[in-house]
């Protein structure tokens, strides 16, 4: 039997959801919002950012794998904009791969992200608009940043379903909400 977690409510894009909490270090929690197979949150969420970002001048989606991808597709569905995936290991079909390293607040450890040599021709010189589900820490924003200067992309906006912590520290995101973060 699972055990019950504490959860924090939040209404995102005209939907309720209760997020549970889970402990990332001693005295510090937070909500963790999983779009994966929440088909409905998706479709809102793409639907309220496409809205938000109907002013922006932008060729591309740019987002890391995994949890944000549903989004990134979906939000290239209501833009009518390619979108692309930086990958968190190294295939070899993935040949001469542009890489960064971050660290991951959700697991602590350091994660490497790569920019497929096929994609690298989709981002250089194109107007890129980062995207991703939840902005937190900014370190998965700064590995993606690293990564698409070393391809010659031109970032013009940072989008997310959420932001997370400090929120002065996020006021240049295009988001739906902010989370707090839980201190014990």
């Amino acid at each position: 039997m699972m055990k019950e977690r504490e959860t924090y409510g939040i209404n995102i894009a005209g939907l309720h959801r209760e997020l549970e909490l889970f402990q990332i270090k001693p005295g510090l929690r937070i909500a963790i919002l999983n779009i994966l197979g929440d088909t409905e949150l998706v479709q809102a969420c793409a639907e309220a950012l496409a809205e938000k970002l109907a002013d922006v001048d932008f060729d591309i989606l740019v987002t890391a794998e995994a949890k944000s991808i549903p989004i990134a597709h979906a939000l290239s569905v209501a833009t009518e904009k390619p979108y692309v995936i930086l990958r968190k290991s190294y295939k070899p079909y993935m040949g001469d791969a542009l890489k960064s390293e971050t660290l991951s607040i959700t697991t602590g450890e350091p994660q490497t992200l790569y920019l497929d040599e096929k994609d690298r021709e989709l981002i250089q010189n194109k107007k890129v608009v980062i995207l991703d589900d939840v902005i937190s820490t900014g370190s998965t924003l700064q590995g993606m940043h690293m990564i698409l200067e070393k391809a010659g992309a031109d970032v013009v906006a940072e989008a997310a379903i959420l932001t997370e912590g400090e929120r002065a520290k996020w006021s240049n995101i295009i988001s739906l909400g902010h989370l707090p973060v839980f201190t014990d």
